[in-house]
Formats: C-alpha cells, structure tokens, sequence
C-alpha cells in the first residue's frame, strides 16, 4: 500500500478519508438496539421480571395523584445487583460508575434505561432485604424442583472464608473497648451541647452529623465489648485476658486462611445439589471451623423444601457425631458420607466399630469403608469445591460490608446469580435431550 506521500497512480496525492476522533457527533439510538437478543443482561432481566417483588412495591411512598417525586422501579436495582455479581463488581460506588451515561458500560446502562442510580441507594438496597433474597432462593430453588432439574437426592456441603471488612489493627481487648467507649459517650454529650448552643444552621447539619458518627462508633464499641463477653465465654480462664473483638465489626473474627495466614472474615457455608450444581442452602458463621454445621444445613433445607437431602456429602472438617445421629436413620432421613479420620491414641481401623459408637455413627464407619462410598463421596470435591471456585471468581473473597446480616445479603446475591445461571444451563440441556 502506497504512504499518503506518495505520488499515486494518478500523479497527484491520494485521497484518503482520516479518522476525526476528536469530532463531536449526535446518535440516535434505541437501548434495545445495543444489546444483542441473548446477552447475559438480558437474561438477568427477564428473571428479575418473573420474581414477586411486592414486597418492595409496598414501601414506596409515591403513589398515583400523590405528592412526591417518582421512585426508581425496584427491578432495576435487583436487575443491577444480579448482573453486576455475575460481572464480579462487589462495590456499590463501582457499579454506579458503569451505570453512568458518561463513564458507565452499555449493559449496565441497558438496564438503567436512562434512570439515574446513585451509589447510596444501591449500597442500601443491596444489604436492606435479606428476608426477600432468602424467600428468593428458595421459590427459585423449588421452581426447579418441581422441573425436576433439582432433586436433593445427594447435597455436598462445604466452608470458604471470606475476608471481612475490619483490619487486624481494629481488634482490642476488654480494657482498651471500655476506655474507647467511655470517651465516645463523653464525646457525644459534648456534641449535644455544642448543637444545642449552636444558632448556625451549617454549622449544626455539621455538628450533627459529628455526633452521628460519634453515636454509631459507640453503638460498634458496645456491641465490640457484648461479643467480647460471648469470646470469652469459650475460651480457657487462661487465655480471657488476650480476648479481643473488632470495633468496627463485631461479629468478625479472625480465622486462618488458606495460606497459613490469619486475617478477620466470616465463613460462609454453601450446600449444593450434586446432580444440578444449583445452591441449595446459605448460612454465615463466625466460626472458624465447620465442625457441628451439617445438623443446621439439613435442617434449614427441611425448612425452605419440606425435604431433607437423601445423602449429605461433607468433609472431615464437619464430623460430629452427634450431628450424625441427628440427621441419619431412625432419627433423620440423611445418609452421611464423610471421611473417617484415624485414631491419634491407636492404630485401630478408624472404619471398624466403637464400643460406644451409636448405630448410626457404626454404620457411617462400615459405609466409608466401601467402594461405593469412596466413589460417591468424590462428588462432593467435583459439586461444592467447583461452586465456590466460581464464586472466587466472581471476587466473593472479602466483602465491603460489616456485621453478619449484611454479609448473608451479599452470600444471597451470589447465590441468587449462580442458580440463574445454572438454571438456563440446564434448561438448555433438558430442551435438547427431550428433541
């Protein structure tokens, strides 16, 4: 190809229309024109536009021939939320940005269809319903159940910690929280009475919002020194007075991670259908370990379904025996797969019987000795340890809000958007294998 200073066939300089990226143009366009028919957004949308949402609805305040500004509709920040967990985007000030006419991203915008989102609306929304977003999972859930594509025949259950939003720095013992608490109070009497002398009425939204935040840090401090006391509580008289708890989240607590390190999260639990790879059951612990957690997560599923899972997959991590004899023949319905773990006192074969074994416990010990157990229970690393490695991927690694309830609304949306996903997977599959 000839340079644009070359002579051309024609003698003269060739004509060649240039690139004017500097120029400022005026489109005409339909949103509905800029996505494509099976984008992932959509997808998000049309789901969101099955759901019972009127519990919502409800508390909107405008009404028709009322006074007051329009609300935003309510799918859109649950539309908003879904995709932007699907996209791995955890911050609400993140997703504002790409919801943004200026900055934003075109299926963030889709959604928003020229509505204006802010990031603290979004933020809000996003921690304010977890009672919904539970209801949420389980009609979902049971949808599916009723398609057949989810059967509860064999559940894996398995732990991930997630970062929390507190630093290490933030965890004091009993005396430093009183002392910290002690002058947060003084603190806002002092600020009471600034407001109070104050005639400025800038100068008072100023105040006010000092002593605000001075209220809320004491409100963190106190309920610092209540999970202090319920530390303590199971820790040996000895190790009392190391005690600490976070003062700018509470219910944190520091764990040990997979890289041997120790950082304050939370454990989140997750139980999956094998069959499907749909989530079944959610739950936010503090807790570092899993031990006494499989009894909770057959009962939560007999409270969402009706149904316990015919046969419960879990780790070594989870075993108690008591939690065995609860859910397994006569007393439950579950079968357990777990590994059995060798004795530490004696070389015993750990499938072998105890005296004190209950029937339950010596019949899980003869069952994991078997060849089909050994291949069943491989399921439970391709089914639970698959489904958090998504969630990995879609950044569930720290979260950006504080305290348990707020941590279980994040767990939910990710929930929420993996058996989405997972329910146009298998649809998918059961449209073609029934052509």
């Amino acid at each position: 190809m000839p340079n644009s200073t070359e002579a051309g066939p024609g003698g003269g300089k060739p004509r060649v229309r240039l690139p004017q990226r500097d120029q400022i143009e005026f489109r005409a366009y339909c949103w509905n024109d800029l996505l494509p028919e099976d984008h992932q957004a959509r997808i998000v949308w049309d789901y969101v536009e099955s759901l019972d949402l009127s519990p919502l609805y409800e508390q909107i305040k405008a009404v028709e021939r009322g006074a007051g500004r329009s609300a935003n509709d309510p799918r859109i920040f649950f539309a908003l939320w879904l995709y932007a967990t699907l996209r791995g985007v955890g911050s609400a000030r993140e997703l504002a940005r790409r919801c943004d006419p200026r900055t934003g991203e075109i299926p963030f915008q889709w959604m928003c269809g020229g509505v204006s989102v802010n990031y603290h609306s979004l933020a809000d929304f996003r921690t304010e319903h977890v009672e919904l977003l539970d209801a949420t999972l389980t009609n979902s859930v049971a949808v599916l159940m009723q398609e057949r594509l989810v059967t509860l025949d064999r559940v894996a259950q398995d732990g991930m910690k997630v970062r929390a939003s507190a630093g290490a720095a933030s965890f004091r013992r009993r005396e430093t929280l009183e002392d910290h608490l002690a002058q947060a109070k003084e603190q806002i009497e002092t600020l009471k009475q600034e407001l109070d002398a104050d005639p400025g009425a800038a100068s008072r939204r100023q105040q006010a919002a000092r002593e605000r935040a001075a209220r809320e840090r004491a409100e963190r401090l106190s309920e610092a020194l209540d999970q202090l006391q319920e530390i303590e509580g199971k820790k040996k008289p000895s190790e009392k007075e190391k005690t600490r708890a976070s003062t700018t989240d509470p219910e944190a607590r520091v764990m040990k991670r997979a890289d041997g390190g120790f950082r304050p999260g939370y454990n989140v639990q997750l139980a999956t259908d094998t069959g499907s790879q749909v989530i079944t059951g959610v739950d936010v612990i503090n807790s570092g370990g899993d031990q006494g957690k499989m009894a909770p997560m057959v009962q939560q599923h007999d409270d969402r379904y009706g149904a316990t899972p015919d046969e419960m997959l879990v780790d070594g991590g989870y075993v108690k025996k008591d939690d065995i004899d609860q859910i397994s023949p006569p007393e439950g319905e579950t079968t357990v797969y777990a590994p059995v773990m060798s004795s530490k006192t004696d070389r015993r074969d750990p499938h072998t019987p105890r005296d004190d074994d209950s029937p339950a416990v010596a019949q899980w010990r003869k069952r994991m000795a078997t060849p089909e157990a050994k291949e069943i229970y491989k399921e439970r690393a391709a089914t639970a340890e698959c489904v958090n490695a998504i969630a990995r991927n879609r950044n569930l690694d720290q979260v950006r809000v504080r305290g348990r309830p707020k941590v279980l609304a994040v767990v939910l949306w990710y929930a929420l958007a993996h058996n989405l996903m997972r329910a146009v997977a298998l649809r998918a599959e059961q449209e073609i294998e029934t052509k």
